[in-house]
């Protein structure tokens, strides 16, 4: 809920907007709903004054005999003075000398056309949540029989007024032509909510029984940070995402139609999140601590900004340090191949982790046409885990065969740094014209320590061994772009060069009795290079009409993959060429209701977590690596949308895709030495029909409705050994919620939500429930907030549960996660701003490498 507050003389421009909404054709049944929409504003918590029965009716009075009168005109466009973008459903005020005489709201364009006036002397008053009120005064004549006003700007940061409170509801859901935008401000919810928590609530996104975030079900996408690729994210969602206090971000953007100015990477679509940043002369702060039970622990995260004069600066930071308290996973394989057996495998194991990041973004403006913006940023975490392992191999009738018991104490551990430079050039015949310079360097390590101790050997003869894999990626981008507008036409055209250079040292060593000393294993061991050299070139056009939207582009990307296995001289060459269209068409059906048509295709390439060779053999029955002769795949989305934006927030959507050759997560069984090896190939036609629906609906003013959710149908073919393999069947995912505001402050939420199984080529997961309640209240108003949460009171465990088949086996894999959750948070918010900073309108988004967001795998 959003307050301003205004003074007496804009209660009756208050009600007179009630008087345009409602029709002047029927002033007895107004009255009624004036005095009854009066009443209600008389409960606020400010005094205010009354307003007669009577003055109302010589309101409408004084309107009906406006209407018999010679009549003049005026239009006009409302637009955000910052951006130049249309603001909607902005209520404007009439007025000659102190009387009112009408109010209206722009449409969903942000215009307005007002007929029926006699010539004369008006002043216009425009209000906005969010804005500064502006007068405007005019003069109709008989001369000019409507009085175009053109783009009329407003300025962000209205002023409160004084003695009377109204309250307006800011929309949570916004539909642009090619995005859906989430504003996480204007969710009460924010306050209380990790980023993982928040994003269950975001239409098109779903989060499953293993924490991994999905777009439309699909779990390859792009994560942005504020438009940029993020290197501690790329990795590490779920850690990320869980040490992020969602009231540190500003609005999640889910981007199904990205324009051609994106990289083409990620076959689903960008979700970007934008952090709090709006810095102004001042500074202003928060600090958020929490805790989680019984699996996690103390977590800090918070933001900060400040400007000065030409300087500003934005950070936003966090931490948290997690336990994991025991909990079982088991194998069951049975093998039709060979001798057929049955592998029964039970594990027990615990963990910690610790996670930090930070990243702050600078800002300089030379003057009003020249400005430079950077960036710094690291990250750095842990992950320990200690995992006991019981495996049993025998014969159908059970008669052993195999089995040992195994103990790995294994360590993760990850860091990075990032740093950029912005250069913008703007000219002054538009504000809108730019020109900007961008270069980024980003470094990001990944290490990996597993030392497995074997005891109890039956017919076992694998000795003690360790495993590690260090690597490291380094990334340099260069990017030039260039933005004209031509009337309504706005034009984007730009070059970019990726380098990246990957590197990973893996090595095994087996325990050698004779020596007593660990000996390294040189089949094991490589040292392996991968280089990704990306150049393209894009040029998009978008064109506005009053009801009609249009954006199209094409993005043209060479591709050059250099790698190389040191330890034998092994090389592996690609080089390939794509031309990537995009096309976009928003049409505006009446006031607040819209209809999107995109498509696009879009680029999957193997990262270096597809590709490197590495063999992870933490589990000696089940092995995983990459595959660094994997190629890219080229995807076809469709998708059709329609919004409407009233009391309701509705958004509905019908999407199609399709691709051949995707990458797939394989799983192949070897009968000579036992051991099931996870793999990625090449081999699979995906294809995928669904629709989605997100309705956010406030009941009354306390009590406030949301309920959003996707289900397609998927078939997925492919290639397992030889033999035609095929799948197919519905996946989806339910989110409902309901929040209700007391009078005195407190706030209350109870949400659940649902996924089905999760379809593979190769086998599905389970399906699972997720349901939970919190509560908020502010402890000194817009300054500390106190929330708690409980998430799945009734469900200690939640079991992640796949079964797998293949040519020769079946598998079915059973592990828990600590499903039942206790959230302590208390949010500290401090400072004050004045002027809005500038920001860098273009930058680097590199988005053209897969194995982040939901990257579903074991490698």
């Amino acid at each position: 809920m959003v307050s301003t507050k205004i003074s007496n003389k804009h209660v009756v421009n208050y009600l007179l907007t009630f008087i345009n909404i409602y029709g002047l054709h029927k002033p007895f049944s107004l009255l009624n709903k004036l005095k009854q929409q009066f009443i209600l504003h008389q409960t606020a918590t400010m005094t205010r004054k009354s307003l007669s029965v009577t003055s109302l009716f010589l309101i409408v009075t004084f309107f009906t005999s406006m209407a018999q009168q010679p009549s003049s005109g005026l239009k006009g466009k409302v637009v955000d003075s910052a951006d130049n973008k249309a603001l909607e459903y902005v209520t404007i005020n009439i007025r000659t000398d102190s009387t009112a005489i009408r109010s209206i709201l722009t449409d969903a364009m942000g215009k307005f056309e007002w007929t029926g006036l006699t010539p004369g002397k008006y002043m216009l008053t425009f209000v906005a949540v969010g804005y500064e009120t502006k007068d405007l005064p005019i003069e109709l004549t008989n001369n000019a029989p409507v009085l175009d006003l053109g783009d009329i700007p407003l300025a962000a940061g209205a002023e409160a007024l004084d003695e009377v409170v109204v309250t307006a509801t800011r929309p949570i859901v916004k539909q642009d032509i090619d995005r859906l935008t989430y504003d996480v401000q204007a969710d009460p919810e924010s306050k209380i909510l990790t980023a993982l928590d928040l994003l269950r609530k975001v239409p098109l996104l779903s989060v499953d029984g293993d924490e991994n975030v999905l777009l439309q079900g699909n779990a390859n996408y792009r994560i942005f940070i504020n438009n940029k690729p993020s290197d501690m994210i790329a990795r590490n969602p779920k850690e990320v995402l869980k040490a992020m206090p969602a009231e540190s971000i500003q609005k999640i953007e889910v981007i199904t139609t990205p324009p051609a100015r994106y990289e083409s990477e990620g076959l689903a679509g960008i979700i970007n999140i934008v952090t709090n940043r709006n810095v102004d002369n001042g500074y202003r702060g928060s600090a958020n601590l929490n805790y989680r039970a019984p699996a996690g622990g103390p977590g800090v995260g918070g933001s900060f900004t400040i400007k000065q004069g030409k300087f500003g600066a934005s950070a936003y930071f966090g931490g948290s340090l997690s336990q994991r308290p025991q909990t079982q996973s088991n194998y069951e394989r049975i093998t039709h191949v060979g001798q057929p057996n049955i592998l029964l495998q039970n594990g027990f194991n615990e963990g910690r982790s610790n996670f930090t990041y930070l990243g702050t973004e600078l800002s300089y403006d030379i003057d009003s046409l020249n400005l430079i913006t950077g960036e710094i940023g690291f990250n750095l975490g842990q992950f320990d885990n200690d995992l006991s392992q019981f495996s049993n191999t025998n014969t159908l009738d059970g008669a052993p065969l195999q089995g040992f018991n195994m103990y790995n104490r294994g360590k993760n551990r990850w860091d990075g740094y990032n740093g950029g430079l912005n250069y913008q050039k703007g000219f002054k015949r538009n504000k809108e014209q730019l020109l900007t310079f961008s270069y980024r360097f980003s470094s990001y390590s990944d290490g990996q320590d597993n030392r497995m101790r074997i005891t109890d050997r039956l017919n076992y003869q694998v000795p003690d061994y360790n495993q590690t894999n260090d690597g490291t990626q380094d990334e340099h981008t260069i990017q030039l772009d260039y933005v004209h507008p031509v009337s309504k036409l706005n034009i984007e055209g730009g070059v970019k060069g990726i380098f990246r250079l990957n590197h990973s040292d893996f090595r095994s060593a087996n325990f050698d009795e004779a020596s007593d000393s660990f000996i390294e294993d040189p089949t094991q061991t490589n040292t392996y290079e991968n280089n990704q050299y990306i150049l393209s070139a894009y040029n998009s056009y978008q064109y506005k009409l009053e009801k009609w939207g249009f954006s199209a582009g094409m993005r043209a990307e060479q591709t050059i993959v250099k790698a190389d296995f040191i330890s034998n001289d092994a090389n592996v060459d690609q080089n390939y060429f794509n031309f990537i269209p995009s096309i976009a068409i928003n049409h505006i059906l009446k006031q607040g209701k819209t209809l999107n048509l995109g498509y696009t295709q879009r680029i999957q390439r193997p990262g270096i977590w597809n590709l490197n060779p590495f063999v992870n053999r933490s589990n000696p029955n089940f092995e995983y690596s990459g595959n660094p002769d994997l190629r890219p795949v080229l995807n076809n989305n469709f998708n059709l949308r329609y919004s409407s934006f009233g009391k309701a927030s509705i958004n509905v959507g019908l999407n199609y895709s399709f691709a051949n050759n995707t990458i797939q997560q394989l799983i192949n069984y070897n009968a000579e030495t036992g051991v099931s090896r996870f793999t990625f190939e090449n081999i699979g036609k995906d294809r995928s029909l669904g629709t989605n629906i997100s309705i956010n609906y406030p009941i009354t003013k306390k009590l406030n409705f949301n309920v959003s959710g996707d289900m397609s149908y998927v078939w997925l073919e492919g290639v397992v050994d030889g033999q035609k393999t095929s799948n197919s069947g519905m996946r989806g995912y339910i989110y409902g919620g309901l929040g209700y505001l007391f009078e005195d402050g407190w706030r209350i939420n109870g949400n659940f939500s649902y996924s089905s199984p999760y379809i593979m080529l190769q086998g599905q997961s389970n399906a699972f429930p997720y349901y939970g309640i919190s509560a908020s209240k502010d402890l000194i108003k817009d300054k500390l907030s106190l929330s708690g949460s409980i998430s799945n009171p009734f469900n200690k465990f939640r079991s992640y549960i796949n079964d797998m088949t293949g040519p020769n086996f079946t598998q079915s894999s059973f592990s828990q996660n600590y499903y039942r959750y206790f959230n302590m948070s208390l949010s500290y918010r401090f400072g004050r701003l004045k002027d809005e900073i500038r920001k860098n309108r273009r930058g680097i988004k590199n988005d053209d490498a897969s194995g982040g967001g939901g990257q579903q795998g074991g490698n």
